[in-house]
């Protein structure tokens, strides 16, 4: 068995803002460097591969965790949010209605006029997973919400018309295991990062 462990990078000033990020580049804010800076990766994952999305957000949050640059893989890129990248919530409401509904909607199948869909970005992390699994490591990844509910969804067979079997929490680790095929199944999700006392 191979575990995958997923962890979210830290806050933007794009994530305070409550703005669409996508795979536009934003770095980490100030109050997300110091988020980071207090997060420590709990013991039984401390001797994990690790690999990172290439976007600067998950590399900063890499780097601060792990204090060296980590190598980045490109199919753990966030979703594409296309023209909604850089718009608010209220002003994608004003131009599609209730967001949830929307997407409840058309659930793995819903994007941005241009964008990638939820299904979409499973079938590029597929192979990622499949390669992951032959290597026989145990591999933690900096990556994003849209990678982490993509993958969560594939694990319990969510078509994300409704709310999600469990709430993912940020600031947290999410396990899951990978069979040979690179199949993932829940292991322990909501796993917190040890805070500073």
């Amino acid at each position: 068995m191979t575990i995958l462990a997923l962890v979210r990078h830290g806050l933007t000033s794009w994530n305070e803002n409550k703005l669409v990020q996508g795979r536009s580049d934003i770095p980490l804010s100030k109050k997300g460097r110091m988020q980071v800076g207090n997060w420590r990766v709990p013991d039984g994952i401390k001797d994990f591969s690790i690999v990172s999305s290439p976007l600067i957000r998950a590399k900063e949050t890499a780097r601060i965790l792990f204090g060296m640059s980590i190598p980045t893989d490109d199919r753990l890129v966030e979703m594409n949010w296309s023209e909604w990248e850089g718009k608010s919530l209220n002003e994608l409401r004003a131009k599609i209605g209730n967001l949830m509904e929307a997407w409840e909607a058309k659930g793995l199948d819903f994007k941005a006029p241009g964008g990638e869909s939820p299904r979409e970005v499973q079938q590029r992390l597929r192979p990622f997973m499949r390669e992951t699994a032959k290597t026989k490591k145990n591999t933690l990844v900096v990556c994003h919400k849209g990678v982490i509910r993509a993958v969560y969804a594939l694990s319990t067979n969510w078509d994300m018309t409704n709310k999600p079997p469990q709430k993912l929490k940020d600031d947290c680790v999410h396990l899951f295991k990978l069979a040979k095929d690179g199949t993932p199944s829940v292991h322990q999700l909501d796993l917190p990062m040890v805070q500073d006392i």
